[in-house]
């Protein structure tokens, strides 16, 4: 793919990928003014657990949810990794296969700020992107001023200065997952053609 200006990461487990992830993600884009977006799946967090979906079919199903919007891309240079996966090395890596030194915004939800100061390398990480926290539904507005004394002044206001309001949309994948194992529809929670993989494959059942 050809480098661009500005681009967004969106990392995650997306165990499954659900309409929120996207719907985000292009109000992210239009806001930030970036040329193209990456899903990037995790292997695994360091801060969660294991998905219950595979590496691949978490793969194949955000392929299946992004496949008619233009410039979104997925990229499984974590899921060749070793777990767990640290996103400042993500960021390193993806800086160096895009050349041309991108301006990059790694988005990431209010309910990861929480967990920030707990970041592999978060000082460096903050420094060599952009970290751009997006409102979630059903978690505070990002405030970063609780974390002054650790990050320094300099880099609250960066963080502040990205933070971005996106729509609320209160779905989660945790919900979805329940949903499969109860055999509850799932439609208008995912992408029709995710739902049917997820049935194909009998994907979260218990």
């Amino acid at each position: 793919m050809k480098s661009n200006k500005k681009i967004a990461l969106f990392g995650g487990t997306f165990d499954p990928i659900h309409i929120g992830h996207t719907k985000v993600a292009k109000a992210a884009v239009k806001k930030i003014g970036a040329q193209a977006l990456i899903y990037i799946p995790a292997k695994r967090s360091a801060l969660k657990t294991k998905p219950q979906a595979s590496d691949q079919d978490r793969l194949n199903m955000i392929k299946l949810a992004i496949k008619d919007v233009e410039h979104f891309h997925v990229s499984d240079c974590e899921l060749k990794r070793s777990a767990p996966s640290f996103t400042l090395e993500t960021v390193r890596e993806l800086k160096k296969r895009l050349g041309r030194n991108p301006d990059i915004y790694w988005l990431l939800g209010a309910d990861t700020v929480r967990e920030l100061p707990r970041w592999f390398g978060i000082l460096d990480l903050i420094d060599e992107c952009n970290l751009t926290c997006m409102y979630r539904a059903g978690f505070d507005p990002p405030d970063f001023s609780q974390y002054e004394a650790l990050f320094g002044r300099q880099r609250v206001e960066k963080l502040e200065k990205n933070i971005i309001k996106t729509p609320l949309v209160n779905i989660s994948s945790t919900e979805v997952r329940q949903r499969c194992a109860d055999d509850i529809d799932i439609s208008g929670l995912v992408h029709p053609d995710v739902a049917e993989y997820i049935h194909r494959h009998s994907l979260y059942q218990k």
